[in-house]
């Protein structure tokens, strides 16, 4: 949990209203106004009954414990974190109210190299997944410029979230939008064709403003320091990406998977201001996240994890009478001590069905124990890849096992 004081203001209009408020503890309503009550007034009400809300994202926490342990930490600091976020989304295919975000961030440099080692990470990553990936790359100052020269800056946020549902809504409905809300329309014809322009040198001799040009400055020192060491998947430069989060400052990034139905499975940017709400100006900040779940979707889905990763490997003992039990839990706990993988089955069945359990799961290796066995110390150990049977005693099995 965080402060809401700390969540709130950080994401957007659209993020506060994501927010998991958290009720206070006793009588919620004792110290609310009468009037606040009367009027049902949810957003007057709030501020008595919840001053706690779950995390959001790790990147607002990041900022507040840099703050709070600044005498502890050395500049330029680099951490990696995997912790479970919560949304008030509707749930959907891939899109959860509780999921896993895996993040890397580097704070108290403004270096260019910074990005571009996040580029490379996001390429190092997906390439290892056997993930083929598009890492789309754009940069908050490129946007903002854009929509100064079209002469809606001072109107910035309400525009770049409508920009930012173009992935989900068709031009045509978000020119719609931004002229019902007043802006002309020439100036949005105007800015629908600068933020599909693609290709840098083109957009640099558009008229654009000088904060446009310094973001492309900055994004063709990335795209050439990614570019120098190769890499695995394209990195496509996106003047429409404008990523919905509010404390970004420079390049924005954000990863799709090739050939799937998904939304984004990465995303992130630099947000050179963070730490000034907690009282300590002039961090800068950039950092990248992974969406586990997302991942680990499409990762299932395209038949992507290895068989050793889904299936059980190991030792199953499998028991044919409450005797043999005794002597399968004792073996059990002989294996393990020799730190061999076991697992016993839990009561005794018929063997075709405790097989097709141990075959189902993956088993390397089912050890049988009947009455037999008992009396006579020897085991009957089957190969479940080979399918070789034979009698053992434990010590015979400790040395073929371990």
């Amino acid at each position: 949990m965080e402060a809401l004081e700390t969540l709130t203001g950080r994401y957007g209009d659209e993020g506060d209203k994501l927010l998991f408020r958290v009720l206070n503890n006793g009588d919620l309503l004792a110290e609310v106004d009468d009037k606040i009550l009367q009027d049902k007034d949810s957003n007057a009400i709030l501020p008595y009954i919840a001053k706690r809300g779950l995390r959001y994202d790790l990147t607002v926490p990041f900022a507040r414990y840099i703050v709070m342990n600044r005498h502890a930490i050395k500049l330029p600091f680099k951490r990696s974190a995997i912790q479970p976020v919560w949304r008030a989304d509707r749930p959907q295919r891939g899109r959860y109210q509780e999921f896993y975000q895996c993040d890397a961030d580097i704070a108290g440099s403004d270096s260019l190299y910074s990005e571009a080692e996040l580029v490379k990470l996001y390429d190092e990553v997906f390439r290892r997944l056997n993930l083929p990936v598009v890492i789309r790359i754009n940069s908050r100052k490129i946007l903002q410029g854009i929509i100064q020269s079209c002469g809606m800056g001072e109107r910035f946020s309400e525009v770049a979230i409508i920009i930012d549902k173009l992935d989900k809504i068709s031009d045509e409905k978000g020119k719609e939008l931004l002229v019902a809300k007043g802006f002309d329309p020439n100036e949005v014809n105007r800015l629908f064709e600068l933020i599909h322009n693609t290709q840098l040198d083109s957009l640099k001799t558009t008229g654009v403003n000088a904060l446009t040009q310094d973001g492309i400055s900055d994004l063709e020192t990335i795209c050439s320091l990614c570019q120098s060491t190769g890499l695995t998947n394209q990195l496509i430069f996106d003047p429409s990406l404008a990523r919905g989060l509010s404390y970004y400052t420079g390049a924005i990034f954000e990863v799709t998977a090739l050939d799937a139905n998904m939304g984004s499975i990465g995303g992130g940017g630099r947000y050179d201001n963070l730490t000034d709400s907690f009282g300590m100006p002039d961090i800068p900040g950039v950092g990248i996240s992974f969406g586990a779940e997302r991942i680990y979707d499409l990762m299932e889905e395209k038949n992507l994890f290895p068989p050793e990763v889904i299936k059980k490997s190991g030792v199953l003992i499998l028991c044919m009478d409450a005797i043999a039990m005794e002597t399968g839990f004792n073996l059990t706990s002989s294996l393990r001590n020799n730190h061999i993988s076991t697992e016993l089955y839990p009561e005794p069945g018929k063997v075709n069905k405790m097989m097709s359990y141990a075959n189902d799961n993956g088993y390397s290796h089912v050890i049988i124990i009947g009455s037999d066995e008992v009396a006579s110390g020897l085991f009957t150990v089957k190969n479940m890849h080979s399918g070789i049977q034979q009698k053992l005693t434990s010590d015979e099995l400790l040395s073929q096992l371990v």
